[in-house]
């Protein structure tokens, strides 16, 4: 494995900063580095998992697909992120029960099965990343319940685009797919807020043009 791919290992995954040299590099000869285009699977339900990806480049989403198409975003993965479902379907020896597709260029490195299990047992510091992982991905899907239980969806539109900042890149389709809702759905609440001089829209932009506003429907109970 080339030096830029192990110099962005160590920077987004400190956990194997305190490994020697060598160890390291037998732990990435064992590994493989795979890059998929935008829109790949890389994983679907009752998928066997067949490695721990650590990502470097790109974001995947992890949806549970409805069987009549709708998707919920459970969580997006990130660089220097790992998946939660990956993890405990490698220590659980079960297969996926969502899926996982790439929203960009993805460059992961991938560690075989066996691999990562003896990092598990053996280098404490992965351990700590693994459980650390799982505290935090857990603690996103309980946040993502409770707004799914309890919110309704102009709320819970209002409070995603005000975490995407002022100017949004993205389609109304992957608006209701994060939010677990439908197009039709999603298309009428911008329209609603449009109107009311909240957001602008154009061809897969949005613009946020009062956060203060929909600061207060986000926080409406």
């Amino acid at each position: 494995m080339d030096d830029a791919i192990k110099q962005k290992i160590l920077h987004l995954y400190p956990a194997f900063g305190s490994m020697t040299a060598a160890a390291l590099d037998r732990v990435l000869d064992e590994a493989l580095v795979r890059t998929v285009p935008a829109g790949t699977v890389m994983f679907d339900e009752s998928n066997p998992c067949q490695a721990f990806p650590m990502l470097i480049e790109g974001t995947i989403s992890v949806s549970k697909v409805a069987a009549n198409g709708r998707e919920l975003q459970l969580y997006r993965v990130v660089p220097g992120e790992s998946c939660l479902l990956t993890s405990s379907c490698l220590l659980g020896n079960v297969p996926y029960s969502a899926r996982g597709t790439a929203e960009s260029e993805v460059t992961v490195v991938a560690l075989p099965p066996d691999l990562f299990n003896r990092l598990v047992a053996e280098y404490e510091p992965f351990r700590t990343y693994i459980f650390s992982l799982f505290a935090e991905r857990i603690s996103d899907l309980m946040q993502l319940v409770e707004a799914v239980a309890f919110h309704r969806l102009d709320q819970r539109l209002a409070a995603l685009l005000l975490g995407k900042g002022r100017t949004i890149q993205t389609t109304h389709q992957q608006l209701a797919e994060e939010l677990g809702s439908v197009r039709e759905i999603v298309s009428r609440l911008l329209k609603s807020f449009a109107e009311q001089g909240l957001v602008a829209l154009s061809r897969e932009r949005i613009e946020v043009l009062n956060p203060q506003e929909l600061r207060r429907i986000a926080g409406a109970t």
